[in-house]
């Protein structure tokens, strides 16, 4: 048995190569990245190192897991340009000290491992300040879950049309799109043929490389309609309480 907050996957040192994969998604969501950034579930520090900047005032990571929380710490200092504050917390958003707000909250392939999605974004919403916005990117369509999301504990995939019924009071759901187009035929191929739970580190680097900088180039093409995975930005429109 794993330890209740111990984090079962063991794809995080596959795709902290990706790095295409990260810039792309970096300039969908930089716009809102700025103030005080808490970023849920940032593991071992790989998209912390594409995102986190000095356009940031602070930048929390938020880790359940206290190994890969200490990895994390140790990794910071070599990662990132640093913004004024930048620190590492062991815990969830359950479990963040009374009265801490933030200006952005980032949930980079972190929902889907969360039971209760729609309460996590509830009580998100109330971390936030008004007009500061919560972020979230996760794999797209159902029809794709395969032994490898059950593997690394995914216990969903979303569509835009689910994304969007997350949304929390007093939030506006301000993006939603769909990313990575060439990585959606490679996703159904591995769906239908090769029905991997855990992809080669060889072909991390065929898609990042080969198929990101394609997606890149189709996706306004195709108005964002298709990806493998999906995008929302909700921007807080007045102060959401307990209830």
């Amino acid at each position: 048995m794993s330890a209740p907050n111990s984090y079962i996957g063991s794809e995080l040192e596959l795709f902290a190569e990706a790095r295409n994969w990260k810039a792309y998604f970096r300039r969908q969501l930089r716009p809102y990245l700025t103030g005080d950034v808490l970023e849920v579930g940032a593991g071992l520090g790989g998209t912390t190192a594409i995102l986190c900047d000095r356009r940031a005032a602070s930048w929390t990571c938020l880790e359940p897991d206290p190994a890969l929380a200490k990895q994390l710490e140790t990794r910071l200092p070599h990662l990132v340009e640093k913004p004024a504050t930048l620190q590492v917390i062991v815990g969830t958003t359950t479990t963040l000290p009374a009265g801490e707000m933030f200006d952005a909250l980032l949930y980079i392939d972190v929902l889907e491992h969360i039971e209760n999605d729609a309460e996590e974004l509830s009580r998100a919403a109330r971390l936030v300040r008004p007009n500061g916005h919560i972020c979230a990117i996760a794999p797209a369509h159902p029809w794709l879950f395969t032994p490898f999301d059950k593997a690394i504990g995914h216990f969903r995939r979303y569509t835009c049309d689910s994304l969007r019924r997350l949304t929390p009071a007093g939030s506006e759901l301000v993006r939603l799109r769909y990313l990575d187009s060439a990585g959606l035929v490679a996703s159904l191929g591995n769906r239908l043929f090769l029905k991997a739970s855990l992809p080669t580190a060889a072909q991390i680097r065929f898609w990042d490389r080969c198929l990101v900088p394609v997606s890149r180039a189709l996706d306004p093409l195709t108005a964002y309609h298709i990806g493998k995975s999906v995008l929302g930005v909700w921007q807080i429109r007045r102060p959401v309480t307990s209830t």
